[in-house]
């Protein structure tokens, strides 16, 4: 049975065969397999196709993905038994003018999950994070040399000192902070200055190496807004593939309403009852605007609205 997705980008679908790709006999095999299938990623868009239920991914078959890309593949793993892959084209010009002319148009991945199917953007994120990974990561950290492929794009070999190098996923969490103290509880909405006029969000910031997650959480809530956190609970988590985060979704309590925006990372706070913040997710709020709906951040505010409490 599978587990609920609550978040974008969460819900991948794909056994990813994590104890069989790491034979190069068996990926060569699936890479054989005449039901092979491959999405194709340009720039980090994955091609989607209007289809009549609806965009969703479009799927080439592995050779015909391989005579566009060669040598610019991934296991993602098995879909029902049968093996899932990408590719990536490389170069400025778009290959829908060219070789995939008709076969649907590349989206920028932000505009590709608001658009598709929850199992469509998890398998499309997921290919775009191993993407970036190889890309930023093409020579051993440990002696130089430029590293190799292995797992069917899962881990990159120094063929020079032996090192493995795995893909990196960054922690970061990610809160609503509660204040309990007053008439009614409020939750606390930050604004960067970079963000579309009326954008606000739940704070968040990475996790520091030999930091907890609640640790992490009460100290970027001090850093950003200068308040003292009492209590943390979990919610639930996102991959978040720009490059490559978790998403680490949390409620936390704070003992204060005296929240103070940094303006290094916060230029505003704002704090909302439940009501407000019913409003701003309905898009009625006279000056605020909701997070993505893409955003973890959105779930995290609609389920305190519902009744989630710290």
């Amino acid at each position: 049975m599978p587990l609920p997705a609550l978040n974008t980008f969460a819900g991948n679908p794909l056994d990813r065969a994590g104890d069989r790709r790491n034979d190069p006999e068996w990926l060569a095999e699936q890479g054989a397999n005449p039901e092979a299938l491959a999405m194709v990623l340009w720039q980090g868009k994955p091609l989607i196709e209007d289809h009549r239920d609806g965009p969703r991914l479009q799927w080439l078959g592995l050779e015909h993905a391989r005579a566009v890309v060669p040598d610019r593949e991934l296991f993602l793993g098995l879909w029902k038994d049968a093996p899932v892959f990408a590719v990536e084209v490389e170069g400025p010009v778009d290959p829908t003018a060219g070789p995939l002319q008709g076969l649907g148009v590349f989206h920028e991945m932000r505009e590709a999950a608001a658009m598709l199917a929850g199992p469509d953007a998890a398998m499309a994120g997921t290919a775009k994070s191993l993407f970036d990974w190889r890309a930023r990561h093409g020579f051993c950290a440990a002696c130089g040399t430029k590293s190799e492929d292995a797992s069917g794009g899962w881990k990159r070999v120094c063929p020079a000192c032996g090192t493995e190098h795995f893909p990196r996923t960054d922690p970061v969490t990610i809160m609503l902070a509660i204040y309990k103290g007053g008439a009614e509880p409020r939750c606390l909405l930050g604004r960067q200055a970079a963000w579309p006029e009326g954008r606000m969000s739940a704070l968040a910031g990475f996790q520091e190496p030999g930091e907890t997650i609640e640790e992490a959480c009460a100290r970027e809530i001090a850093e950003e807004a200068g308040l003292t956190v009492t209590a943390v609970r979990y919610h639930s988590s996102q991959p978040w593939p720009f490059p490559s985060q978790l998403m680490i979704g949390l409620f936390c309590e704070v003992d204060s309403e005296d929240a103070r925006p940094d303006q290094t990372e916060l230029e505003a706070v704002a704090w909302l009852t439940k009501s407000e913040a019913a409003a701003v997710l309905a898009g009625t709020h006279p000056t605020i605007k909701a997070p993505p709906k893409i955003a973890i951040a959105r779930t995290l505010l609609q389920a305190w609205v519902d009744g989630f409490e710290v």
